[in-house]
């Protein structure tokens, strides 16, 4: 299925995850969505800042009248995991209910891959 349907509008996943990812992306620590690419991918998209199809690295379901999103990243190492994670969840909730108008059950965050500051 290519549209949610969610408070009687039709909304593209594509859409939904380019919003969940821009959202993510601001986060303190958060080197790139998307993180369980291959190495090759994930140093270009950390030295380019481009991610990956938000649409690979971002699910949305519909229950209800909300949305449950699910995001995997690739994370810069020094950040602990659960505060990064809730950093995450609360920026990606905010942003969807403003720029969307729906509210959010619940953002689940997968860090798929670690990424070392050169020194």
């Amino acid at each position: 299925m290519d549209e949610l349907s969610i408070s009687g509008i039709g909304i593209s996943r594509r859409v939904i995850a380019t919003v969940v990812s821009l959202a993510a992306e601001r986060v303190e620590g958060v080197a790139s969505v998307g993180g369980n690419a291959d190495l090759a991918s994930s140093l270009i998209s950390v030295f380019t800042k481009k991610s990956l199809d938000p649409c690979q690295a971002v699910e949305a379901e519909v229950a209800g009248d909300r949305l449950h999103i699910t995001i995997h990243l690739a994370v810069f190492y020094g950040y602990p995991f659960t505060e990064l994670a809730a950093n995450v969840r609360s920026a990606v909730a905010e942003c969807v209910e403003e720029q969307i108008g729906v509210k959010v059950a619940s953002v689940d965050v997968c860090i798929d891959s670690l990424v070392f500051p050169k020194e």
